[in-house]
């Protein structure tokens, strides 16, 4: 089984933590996104994955090349044309079984179920109350016969996650081919959808199988949601901390310095992050952050970045510097070095 993960998007959504990062980087409940879906994916028996990488493409290859051991190969989309055009990179890299999975969202599915399969392709769903916001498949007998995006009227409840199987991926790069030499786009974008559409309407065979769980990580308030879903499937383990009071359900990383602090619940903090005199929960801390004299929720903090003051909600981007105003504790306060 090959695998296709397009990363290369500029995560305009999830700004300011994207400015510096690209966006299966960002980190949730101890860990980059991109690594949560990594690790639902080795149930496969992988034979290569292909990261299709853009801005900051980089930082993506360091991460896996440090932390997983499949054989990866990284493709550079040079130009923001859409998903297709993005998976075409792929092109020359794979051929046969091949799974494309776009990591903005976090899955629990059976991925074994592929091996089974007659059809020659499969789409990954989710049962949803309002299809209205979402791409949804329409079906006969099993079969898929129409892509619908964001339909007005009731024709289907069964969403389309953003996990496709191709039994012959050079069957979707044949139909890509088609897409863009006539220039068929959706919002002046190449996307998937209408490739995948052109091969039902030429006969390929495409059915659909269930995730169970869909979390998405897109926006700063789904990033937090999802945050708060992973950790409640942690359980309720409590770090020894002295000087800390620890809500679970909590990720600390033991490098974190916890002084005379409430973590928690709901609490993701990184590597290297120090927290003094501070109350966070529901609240996303990642690697080498400073929080001091604070009560954050609902908040996410970045790589690096240094908060201090009192009570508020924030979105801080990495390498950021924030002094809050107010109360006596601000006075003669020194900006860090």
């Amino acid at each position: 089984m090959n695998i296709i993960i397009p990363v290369a998007g500029l995560g305009t959504r999830l700004r300011p933590q994207t400015w510096s990062k690209p966006k299966p980087l960002v980190s949730v409940a101890g860990k980059p996104v991109l690594g949560h879906v990594l690790d639902r994916l080795l149930a496969l028996p992988i034979d290569k994955v292909v990261f299709v990488t853009g801005y900051l493409g980089d930082q993506i290859e360091d991460y896996v090349r440090q932390n997983y051991r499949f054989d990866a190969t990284f493709v550079e989309q040079k130009e923001q044309l859409g998903q297709s055009h993005a998976i075409i990179q792929a092109r020359g890299e794979v051929t046969g079984p091949t799974l494309v999975v776009f990591p903005d969202m976090l899955f629990e599915a059976d991925l074994e179920q592929i091996s089974g399969l007659t059809a020659d392709g499969a789409l990954f769903v989710k049962e949803v109350d309002d299809p209205r916001r979402f791409g949804v498949i329409e079906v006969e007998n099993g079969r898929i016969t129409r892509l619908v995006e964001k339909p007005e009227t009731m024709v289907s409840n069964l969403a389309i996650v953003g996990i496709y199987y191709f039994r012959a991926v050079e069957d979707l790069f044949d139909a890509i081919d088609y897409q863009m030499a006539h220039n068929i786009q959706t919002k002046g974008e190449y996307f998937l959808a209408d490739a995948i559409q052109h091969m039902i309407d030429q006969g390929t065979h495409f059915t659909y199988l269930p995730v169970t769980v869909w979390e998405d990580c897109g926006n700063p308030k789904a990033l937090l949601n999802t945050n708060r879903y992973l950790l409640a499937r942690l359980g309720n383990h409590v770090p020894d901390i002295p000087g800390a009071v620890i809500v679970p359900p909590v990720v600390i990383d033991p490098t974190a310095t916890i002084r005379n602090a409430v973590i928690g619940p709901y609490a993701s903090i990184g590597a290297r992050v120090t927290i003094d005199n501070s109350i966070v929960t529901d609240s996303i801390v990642d690697e080498g952050a400073e929080i001091e004299t604070v009560m954050l929720t609902r908040s996410i903090v970045g790589r690096d970045a240094f908060v201090r003051g009192y009570f508020m909600q924030v979105n801080v981007g990495d390498s950021s510097d924030i002094t809050l105003a107010g109360g006596n504790h601000t006075e003669g306060a020194q900006p860090r070095d």
